[in-house]
């Protein structure tokens, strides 16, 4: 096997959780010409967090490699609802939401691919002229007891839940995209396995070669646990100000590190992750050195390389040498009249989930107010002022009490 091919099946392997089917791959990237590789977003959020850049820097990996990537939006099948992991019927969106959450995704994907190089799509460009009699025509081609074999498919229908007929329909209008494009690729998160293969049938079908399945892990977010979600509130977003994504990532546990190296990083090699999990396993690293490192990897990605720098300055102030005059971004916080408590204040701010979860700081004393521990709880602070909030070493924010 030439080494370039072997290179490339690494790179193109690395954190992937299955390839579908390797052999395949390596046949056609002996065929040295630009391999088709798509992936499909639907809009059903305007907003883009580090659990979606996931794919998205498995295709600038692509990009990288000579391939042609396609962006496909998925605007017709976001008006049917991706029912993936759902226990009950998703609400569709309406084509107003979709176009302008479409419109902040294709703005937003430019800070990993190369613009040059991506091809962006909309699947309604062929939905859109699909009659009924087509629709009821590739819906043929699969059967009820092939859909019920989903895992989510089958916990709802033996759970007596209802599941829609149209929800049937997304996993052949995904793979319907497959046939539309010539996908060589297809890339997706380990909940779309069952989609993705469907797009590999009904190429077959078409007479076309059945398009290789490469399957990513779903990223833990903040909290190592959960699936990266805004819902969950354990997410970066990819626009947030670079501050912002140093912080929160310095949050993160020592171990999930690593695999937000392995699945987030594009400036080092699987070589240099390992090199210097070792130096931090043998104590020549600390692993906050480590962590600020891929702090300022991504805060430079998506904010630039000078706001990553002032970030990590502003971080290293703040957390290294205990400095209260650090300008942070200024969060402005409503507030009644009579003011406001400590606790709903932390919470207002972010650096707390629930007025209990800051109650238990404040009882270990990890809370300060402008470098000073708040002695008390019941303090209340009026509207007018600016604060400088922090719990525990890394998590900060500035805010003003604004008149609600």
């Amino acid at each position: 096997m030439a080494t370039d091919i072997q290179a490339a099946l690494d790179l193109i392997g690395r954190g992937a959780e299955e390839i579908i089917k390797r052999e395949d791959l390596l046949e056609r990237l002996k065929q040295n010409r630009p391999l088709r590789i798509k992936a499909g977003f639907d809009p059903t959020a305007p907003d883009l967090h580090l659990g979606h850049t996931v794919l998205l820097n498995k295709m600038r990996q692509f990009q990288d490699l000579g391939h042609q990537v396609i962006f496909l939006i998925g605007d017709f099948t976001g008006m049917i609802g991706d029912p993936t992991g759902k226990n009950a019927t998703r609400k569709p969106l309406s084509r107003e939401d979709i176009q302008a959450n479409a419109k902040t995704y294709a703005d937003q994907v430019f800070k990993v691919l190369d613009r040059d190089k991506t091809e962006v799509r909309f699947n309604s460009e062929w939905f859109g002229k699909m009659d009924a009699a087509g629709m009821i025509k590739l819906a043929a081609k699969h059967t009820v007891a092939r859909m019920l074999e989903r895992d989510d498919f089958a916990k709802r229908y033996k759970g007596n839940q209802p599941i829609a007929i149209h929800e049937f329909l997304y996993p052949l209008v995904q793979g319907y995209d497959s046939v539309a494009l010539e996908c060589d690729v297809e890339l997706g998160g380990t909940d779309q396995k069952f989609n993705l293969l469907v797009g590999r049938q009904l190429q077959e079908e078409a007479g076309q070669p059945p398009q290789i399945v490469l399957t990513m892990p779903l990223l833990e977010g903040l909290d190592g646990v959960h699936k990266m979600s805004k819902s969950l509130g354990n997410y970066i977003g990819i626009d947030e100000p670079a501050i912002d994504i140093v912080n929160k990532t310095m949050k993160i546990g020592d171990d999930l590190m690593w695999r937000w190296y392995e699945l987030l990083s594009l400036d080092r090699s699987v070589a240099d992750i390992a090199a210097m999990k070792s130096d931090v396993v043998s104590g020549r690293l600390h692993p906050r050195d480590a962590k600020l490192a891929l702090a300022r990897e991504l805060a430079t990605r998506f904010q630039g390389a000078a706001e990553a720098a002032r970030a990590t300055e502003q971080w290293n102030a703040l957390v290294r040498e205990q400095r209260v005059d650090v300008d942070l971004p200024l969060l402005d916080i409503p507030v009644p009249a009579q003011g406001i408590r400590v606790a709903p204040l932390f919470v207002a701010a972010g650096l707390a989930s629930s007025n209990s979860e800051l109650t238990r700081k404040l009882n270990e004393r990890a809370v300060r107010i402008d470098g000073a521990v708040v002695e008390d709880r019941e303090r209340i602070l009026v509207p007018g002022g600016e604060h400088l909030l922090q719990v525990g070493k890394r998590a900060f924010a500035r805010v003003r009490l604004v008149s609600a």
